[in-house]
């Protein structure tokens, strides 16, 4: 069995651990101190059709997994279309309302890519999007991890103009609106956040 201490770890963190214990384990206990890792947790047993047992106090939750069948029997092909998903990132910030939260889940969502199996084929950067390919964005590091794991990065050449950014793209390659929508109509999988 293996145990993960998952405590005090912002989102998706406890997700990610777990899910990479029971890749090569039976058995996984994972210790949290919140309700939101705890759904998502939950979340995570069902998609692996995994046993989920629950012990909770006034200070942490144990959720113990249990694998019901082999994560491994996920059909190649399925496996091989989640590598043709393209993203198409038109913003430093991910959704509505606070810019601040934005930021926070821009980062990690561009985090959890980093942690799947099958990362994208290609993330494509525009409008104030293209912010987070240049210098002083917080996910450098994780955008040169999907270039590493054969991710295609590309940022809108007019986007880093406007923005002055043309002199500071630290990760990645410019394109054209051109090539932006030949990959688009390419994509197999596409997806605008």
């Amino acid at each position: 069995m293996k145990n993960i201490d998952a405590r005090g770890l912002a989102c998706p963190q406890p997700v990610i651990l777990t899910k990479k214990a029971l890749d090569g384990n039976e058995h996984v206990r994972t210790i949290v101190d919140n309700q939101t890792a705890k759904l998502n947790l939950i979340k995570l047993a069902r998609s692996l059709d995994c046993e989920v047992a629950i012990k909770e106090d006034s200070h942490q939750i144990e959720l113990s997994f249990y694998k019901k069948t082999d994560v491994d029997s996920i059909d190649t092909d399925e496996r091989q279309n989640t590598n043709q998903m393209v993203y198409i990132i038109g913003s430093n910030i991910l959704g509505k309302g606070s810019d601040e939260l934005g930021s926070i889940l821009m980062k990690g969502f561009i985090y959890t890519l980093t942690q799947m199996d099958y990362p994208p084929s290609k993330i494509v950067f525009l409008n104030s999007g293209v912010h987070l390919t240049c210098v002083g964005s917080e996910s450098l590091d994780d955008l040169g991890h999907l270039i590493a794991k054969g991710t295609e990065i590309v940022s809108c050449g007019t986007c880093l103009n406007y923005f002055d950014l043309s002199d500071k793209l630290a990760v990645g390659e410019i394109s054209n609106m051109c090539e932006i929508v030949a990959i688009m109509t390419a994509g197999q999988n596409t997806v605008m956040i």
